[in-house]
């Protein structure tokens, strides 16, 4: 039997294009997102691809929507065997000081605590299992500090903590975490981001030695070769993805 995913953030961007990606290899989809047109989008395509897919509605932020995705994918698919943490947002690009909490506690509640909560609930299917492959998406801002991303920053550093933490706790029992961290990338959610804050694309463009931004099929190749058992010795790593951006940092 052919292997199941789950996908958060699945409607779009980089979660849409690893779930096509993953679709090449055979892998069936549990495509979750927030948004109902996206995600039904999605598992059209993977549908065409050829592997069965799977949509499911769910807030991450809120522990009981998450448990519910989880059990939803085991209840068609009958297992987890990948896991693409994946779900986030970046917020408003206003400086801390002028962020409002409400804000900060939605960037907080989506980035971490979603991502918390699917790694709890996916890995307790995982390791029932026999193990399974975990990657989270970090971003740049998680390995350096960037300017009017402060609350976002702050979860992605977070997501790297979960990634090297459950490899302490469970790698012995088969299971791989791994985290990417893109620079920045062609996805709605940075188009809208820069749209927003036209001076951070050319001050981004401009930092990176390949001066261009990333796009979301290359970073879905660097998910699915992660995800897959071609990567199985690979374990706690969190892999940078952005043109060199960070290696001038």
């Amino acid at each position: 039997m052919s292997k199941v995913a789950v996908i958060t953030g699945a409607g779009s961007g980089l979660g849409q294009s690893t779930a096509l990606r993953l679709a090449q290899e055979g892998v069936r989809i549990a495509v979750v997102d927030v948004n109902e047109k996206g995600g039904n989008e999605t598992v059209e395509k993977v549908k065409e691809i050829g592997p069965d897919a799977l949509f499911i509605q769910a807030d991450v932020s809120k522990a009981e929507e998450v448990k519910k995705y989880v059990d939803q994918t085991v209840e068609h698919f009958g297992t987890i065997d990948y896991f693409f943490n994946n779900a986030g947002i970046s917020g408003s690009g206003k400086y801390f000081l002028e962020t409002e909490i409400d804000e900060i506690d939605k960037i907080v509640g989506i980035n971490l605590m979603g991502a918390l909560y699917g790694v709890r609930y996916v890995a307790e299917v995982m390791l029932k299992n026999g193990g399974g492959s975990i990657v989270n998406t970090a971003s740049s801002a998680g390995v350096i500090g960037q300017d009017s991303v402060v609350t976002y920053s702050a979860t992605k550093h977070g997501i790297v903590g979960l990634t090297k933490s459950m490899v302490a706790e469970y790698a012995k029992e088969g299971l791989r975490v791994n985290a990417i961290a893109p620079g920045p990338t062609e996805t709605p959610m940075v188009k809208a981001f820069y749209e927003a804050n036209p001076e951070m694309k050319e001050n981004a463009t401009a930092g990176i030695p390949q001066r261009r931004l990333g796009t979301a099929e290359e970073v879905a190749e660097l998910v699915t070769f992660l995800l897959t058992s071609k990567a199985e010795y690979i374990n706690g790593e969190v892999i940078r993805i952005d043109g060199g951006f960070t290696n001038t940092k």
